[in-house]
């Protein structure tokens, strides 16, 4: 993959996201919050943007999204599930309940 396919593919990334986020966001905001990771100012502007607004966002060369799982455990509990694997995601879904939400810097 060249540099151009991997600057298009974190794009079309980008995109998807803001959408997913912004339907999530206006669908059902405490949710939204939740699953997305984010405070509620960051939900608010968000579902403020408008199409243009949305697609300039997406066009940066930078993942807007990050990877939630720091730490090890949480991550472990998702992919390394013996036998039940709904009391893993639910005991993963409480400790990430625990973690701060993202902040504008």
């Amino acid at each position: 993959m060249n540099m151009n396919d991997m600057i298009a593919e974190i794009r079309d990334a980008n995109l998807s996201y803001l959408m997913l986020a912004q339907q999530m966001i206006r669908s059902d905001k405490a949710t939204a919050i939740f699953r997305l990771g984010i405070s509620s100012e960051i939900a608010d502007l968000l579902e403020g943007l408008n199409n243009s607004q949305i697609l300039k966002l997406a066009g940066t060369n930078m993942m807007l999204a990050r990877f939630r799982f720091d730490d090890s455990a949480i991550l472990g509990m998702l992919t390394n599930y013996t036998k039940d694997r709904a009391l893993a995601h639910s005991h993963a879904a409480i400790l990430m309940a625990g973690q701060p939400v993202e902040e504008i810097a």
